[in-house]
């Protein structure tokens, strides 16, 4: 059995079966340039984690966190990179689920498959709250008030009261919510409506829904933009900019006042930010060339919107000190009211831009997922009702209803907390699988008019960047290794002020003996097997992100894939046509 869990897809039996012909009856149309892939890239990317998750990463690192946007950016140009490889040689729908197919091997394709879910199904969750927020705070500028109960999460208000909350709008939600059976109706209704029309929409067409992305995706970048400029010459012309060396509790300006720990604990809200770009190469059988547009869709999304975020960083912390944004969900509005830069008509134009961003990331989660399940459901990993294309919209029409579902039906009884805890360590886990899968597949001669990934003979490189990072780590903390090994908490600041428990501590540093493990067996395989150094440094850097991630993080994650496995092994490995090919 433990052969077969590992059997691995042929790319041409992939190519067979994805439908490459661009004039096929049965497969989906193919209408996407280069300018249409980035557009869906920057309309992914640039959504919820500007407008909503970055308050909190900035008020967890302060102007420092900008150093974790540079380092998940480059893991994530590193991965672009190997996305980029794999979309080039297997140009069809599925993502890092085929990818893992053709290098892992089935059971690990489910793996990734199942936590894909988490990445665009319950990261869209997510994206509704935040889309809820701002459409909400809109209407509140023009005079349209809906109920507090009928425009917040039922957990998010009970968690609140149970934590002594006086919040007014918290207090107005429970006190005013009618009773049905003894239960308060509570829930997010806006964040439950758009979710059914982008289901709407995307069920209608790729066409429909690439001309609505496009014009959203110009509108929010002016607008951003406009954020960027405006609030860059107030921080200069009121004299703000020493709120880039803020004040730490020492009391000594720090360009990182909670130290390197700090700017990590922001880990989830800023890989958060990048979930998406990968969902550019779903989209491949929507491709008019994909084998040369997919890798210039997600590159050039990622580097425009790095530049953009790193912008949106300074302007923040400069326009107001960092502590400020202690739970503030929309921070870009937020540095123009009154108490701070004051600029009343910068607050309407974010609220709008706010709406269109996070309608244009909902969008474009909510086209990946059906096209990830209908790739497992042509394996035979899922029922073949999920891989029914629409005879006239030539959509997934089945797995587009069920992931209208499967977001939907969720906000009902989640909060933000909860999904993006929940969503940012699958999508590491599925890049981490991708660039170990491009160092599994033999190296293919350069073909021209497609991407091809560039060969760095990792074999000497890569251990002196290992021995170079062993050595700047003791050279920054001479106890490093001496308190990971030993769990010795005396010396970390923050276990001992009581903003991190024991359990997330002891997390992080068996974390971190995994990763130096992992990194010395990398050094030695590849100065072994002369591996290419691009994928070796995309899977190094986004294992150290996994690192950051909190015990609650990985216990979610770990169930998560329990469950996936028990229904694999029910179904999909019983049901594989690999499985049927083997008999």
């Amino acid at each position: 059995m433990s052969n077969s869990l590992f059997r691995t897809k042929k790319i041409e039996n992939i190519l067979a079966e994805g439908s490459d012909d661009s004039h096929g009856s049965a497969g989906l149309k193919r209408v996407l340039t280069v300018r249409d892939l980035t557009f869906f890239g920057i309309a992914a990317i640039l959504g919820a984690g500007s407008f909503s998750s970055l308050g909190g990463a900035v008020f967890h690192g302060g102007p420092g966190v900008i150093i974790l946007f540079l380092i998940t950016a480059i893991a994530c140009a590193f991965t672009a990179f190997c996305y980029s490889e794999f979309a080039s040689r297997i140009p069809v729908a599925g993502s890092a689920y085929t990818y893992a197919y053709a290098s892992f091997g089935e059971l690990f394709a489910w793996i990734i498959g199942w936590a894909l879910i988490m990445e665009y199904s319950i990261g869209n969750i997510y994206v509704a709250y935040s889309w809820s927020d701002y459409f909400t705070s809109f209407l509140e500028k023009c005079n349209v008030h809906i109920p507090q109960y009928l425009c917040t999460s039922y957990m998010e208000v009970k968690d609140a009261l149970a934590d002594g909350s006086t919040n007014p709008d918290v207090l107005a939600a429970w006190n005013n919510a009618p009773l049905v059976g003894g239960l308060r109706i509570i829930f997010d209704l806006p964040a439950f409506i758009i979710n059914i029309l982008i289901t709407m929409l995307v069920y209608r067409g790729i066409k429909e829904s690439r001309n609505f992305s496009n014009v959203m995706v110009i509108l929010k970048m002016v607008v951003v933009l406009l954020v960027i400029l405006v609030g860059g010459y107030l921080v200069f012309s009121k004299g703000l900019t020493p709120n880039w060396q803020p004040a730490n509790d020492e009391g000594v300006p720090s360009f990182m006042p909670n130290g390197f720990s700090g700017v990590m604990a922001a880990v989830s809200g800023v890989f958060f930010a990048y979930i998406g770009f990968d969902a550019v190469s779903v989209l491949a059988e929507e491709s008019k060339n994909p084998q040369r547009d997919l890798p210039r869709g997600m590159i050039l999304s990622l580097v425009i919107c790095t530049v953009v975020y790193i912008l949106l960083t300074l302007v923040l912390t400069g326009a107001v000190n960092y502590r400020s944004f202690d739970g503030v969900g929309d921070p870009l509005a937020f540095i123009f009211e009154a108490q701070n830069l004051n600029v009343g008509w910068m607050q309407f134009f974010v609220a709008i831009a706010a709406v269109v961003a996070m309608t244009s990331v909902l969008l474009v989660f909510q086209m990946g997922q059906p096209r990830i399940w209908m790739s497992m459901s042509r394996d035979g990993l899922l029922p073949p009702v999920f891989q029914r294309i629409h005879p006239k919209f030539k959509t997934p029409s089945f797995s587009t209803i069920v992931t209208g579902a499967v977001v939907g039906l969720p906000i009902l009884f989640t909060d933000k907390t909860f999904v993006l805890d929940f969503t940012s360590i699958a999508t590491l886990f599925a890049f981490v699988l991708v660039c170990g899968g491009v160092l599994l597949i033999p190296r293919r001669e350069k073909q021209p008019g497609k991407f091809n990934l560039p060969y760095i003979n990792g074999q000497f490189i890569f251990p002196l960047i290992i021995a170079g990072a062993i050595i700047l780590a003791v050279s920054l903390s001479s106890g490093y290794f001496a308190n990971i090994l030993n769990f010795d908490f005396s010396g970390n600041a923050d276990y001992v002020n009581g903003k991190l428990s024991f359990m997330d501590v002891a997390t992080s540093n068996i974390s971190l003996i995994i990763f130096w493990l992992c990194a010395i067996t990398l050094a030695i395989l590849a100065f072994i097997k002369k591996y290419s150094l691009i994928p070796l440094m995309g899977l190094i850097t986004c294992m150290y992100l996994l690192t950051g991630m909190t015990k609650n993080n990985w216990a979610w994650f770990l169930g998560w894939l329990a469950i996936g496995l028990v229904i694999y092994l029910l179904y999909g490995y019983r049901k594989s046509k690999l499985a049927v090919t083997e008999k």
